[in-house]
Order: C-alpha cells, then structure tokens, then sequence
C-alpha cells in the first residue's frame, strides 16, 4: 500500500531549508490558487461573532445552496468534515467484501477499504494508452466478479483522466455493484459533461462525493458533502455523521461561497486558460512526456531516464519549487512528476526553470 501524501508540509519543508512559507511555490498540492471566494469571506468576516453559537444542526440553509450550486434535491445531500470522512463513513457502512479502484489512486480508499478487510482489486490505468479506459473492457472487469463496490476518482488523481456522465451511466447500468464516484477535481472541467451529478435521482446505487477544498481553496474547514438517493444507506450514514460535525464557519462560508457565481467562473475561466498554458509548454520540454488533464494537475513523464522525479524535485527545491514526485502513487515509477496550476507568474517561473534543467 502506498503511503497517505496529500502534498507538500510546507511547515515541514520551510525548517528543513530555512525558507518562509510564503516564498514556497507549491506545484505538489491540487488547490485552486486564486484563493478563497470574495463573498465567502465577506461573509466570515460579517459573521464572526457566530463563533459563539451553535450551527443549525440541519444546515437548511448550507443544503439549500449546494442543492442549487449541484441542482439536485437537498433530501440527496449528506455534509461531511471534509470529503474523507464522507469516504470512510460510507465505506464502513457498506462493508463491502469486495472492492475493485481505478488506480493509481488517492491512497485513502484502499486505506478505508483495509479497515474493514476489503478483499481490493485494482484497475490499472495504462501508460501505453495515454491512461485512458477502454469503457467495454472495464465493465467486462466489474462483471467478472463479486464486487461490491467500484470506486472512481472523476478526473482521476493524477492521471488527469475523466469519465463522461454517459459513461458512468453506462457503468451504473451494467453493475448492481455500488459506485463511488469522487468529484473531487471535477469543478475544473467542464461539469455538464463529466459530473455525475445529474444522475442521482435515477441510480440508487450512485454514492457521489464532492470537495471543497481543491476547487474554492478552503482546506481549512474541512466542508466536503456527498449526493446519494438510497434512502436506506442515507438514513444510516445520517445517523452515524456526528451531530454538528460541520462547524459555523464553514456552514456560513459554504452558504456563501456556493452562491458566488462570479467567483466559480472566473476560477474555471482562469483554470483552464493556465492547463493550456502549462501543457503547451511542459509538451515542448525535451525528454519529457505530457499527459491529458481535465483536473488542476499535470501527470509528466521523463523519457530519457537520466534523472528521476526525485533529482527534479532536489533540483528544482532549490528554487523555493516544489513539485510532486508521483511515484509514491502505485503504478507509478520514478520518472513520473506532476504538477498543480498557481498563478501565471509562478507557472512561467516553472516553465523556465524546467527549459535550464531539461535543455542544459
């Protein structure tokens, strides 16, 4: 099993190399670097004396926007303290004795899944076809076994690979299996085609999860919520989420912030003008291979194999950057780096500093 890395410790790396924080450009870490919604903060800000009261234990009011941000019936919507309480809860409840995850993957699902003693089966994407799935052949994988649960990162961490909402539909049809779809890094592309949300009401064996962390840069209220239509499973996750567990703040904040329609498509504006950016550039790297993304990250390659994503990262530290060495993901060797879109600035810094290494 690979080990739990959600990027860089900044706190970590600042002490090792008697750097400050703020100097850091981290490429290793997937959050939208516009930072946090205007009318998000507005609203903290005119709020903060709420720190003194309880939440509304039903969050009416944080349903009610989310189920107009995703246009789905707030009866749908369970809230978490962040995506990955959403994850384990959903997976000790299911306790599924077989599991099959589209890898390389984010290490917390098989992480959850050996808690409950998951048998866990992987479906590796492949190099050799850009790591796209071949639809047919991944249903035929899910249909020839006992599985159930199938779990989906959607655009996949971090290939950058998506599925369309047709495709998971097909999935969804084709399994009696339940589906957890993470939707993570779906906010960065285009939603009306590759979020499943849309779905939920007609497949109740859909268990849909969102973020808020990598999309509207709010790691530190750890929001995350989950879309599901099975009212049993829904019922008991309800009953075993802990009363509250979405503090004031970020019930205030996600009211707010899901509202904020200027602010989601200025980043989505500015996201994917950024990928083309980088991915132009990264392509016309000599010795490095680029793979198609529809998340905030770019999966590279180092054909070459005269240096590793671990000299990279040593070389490019140097310069107060830092990337992330992917082979910590399984499936992965040490030629495989990726990184995450910062502002224009820093990703032109990037650019250049990668041309001396590669072209030196």
């Amino acid at each position: 099993m690979t080990s739990v890395k959600h990027g860089a410790n900044l706190f970590q790396i600042s002490r090792n190399y008697n750097f400050k924080k703020e100097e850091i450009m981290d490429f290793s870490s997937n959050i939208n670097p516009l930072g946090v919604s205007p009318k998000g903060k507005e609203a903290i800000i005119k709020n903060i004396d709420s720190v003194s009261i309880y939440p509304d234990p039903d969050y009416l009011n944080l349903k009610d926007s989310i189920s107009n941000y995703c246009n789905v019936s707030k009866e749908n919507i369970l809230l978490g303290s962040g995506a990955t309480e959403l994850i384990s809860s959903f997976i000790k409840l299911l306790n599924p004795k077989k599991s099959l995850i589209v890898s390389p993957a984010y290490s917390e699902y098989e992480r959850e899944l050996k808690k409950v003693n998951s048998h866990i089966d992987k479906y590796f994407l492949k190099k050799e076809i850009d790591f796209k799935v071949n639809l047919d052949d991944f249903i035929k994988t899910i249909n020839s076994d006992d599985y159930e649960l199938i779990v989906i990162c959607n655009p996949n961490n971090p290939t950058g690979q998506a599925f369309t909402k047709y495709e998971i539909e097909k999935i969804l049809q084709s399994t009696n299996s339940f589906v957890m779809v993470d939707e993570t890094y779906v906010e960065f592309t285009d939603t009306d085609i590759y979020s499943s949300s849309s779905l939920i009401d007609d497949y109740s064996n859909l268990f849909l999860i969102r973020g808020t962390s990598k999309f509207f840069s709010t790691p530190g209220i750890r929001l995350g919520y989950a879309l599901i239509s099975n009212k049993a499973v829904h019922s008991n996750l309800k009953q075993n989420l802990d009363l509250w567990n979405i503090n004031i703040f970020a019930s205030i904040i996600g009211e707010a912030m899901f509202k904020d329609s200027e602010y989601i498509h200025s980043v989505k504006d500015f996201m994917a003008k950024e990928r083309d950016y980088l991915i132009s550039n990264l392509s016309k790297l000599d010795s490095v291979k680029v793979y198609e993304s529809k998340g905030n990250f770019i999966l590279c390659e180092i054909t070459s194999k005269y240096i590793t994503a671990k000299d990279l990262y040593d070389a490019l530290i140097k310069d107060k950057i830092v990337i992330r060495d992917a082979s910590s993901f399984e499936g992965l060797n040490e030629y495989f780096f990726r990184v995450c879109i910062l502002n224009h600035e820093e990703n032109e810094l990037l650019i250049k500093k990668l041309r001396e290494i590669f072209f030196s």
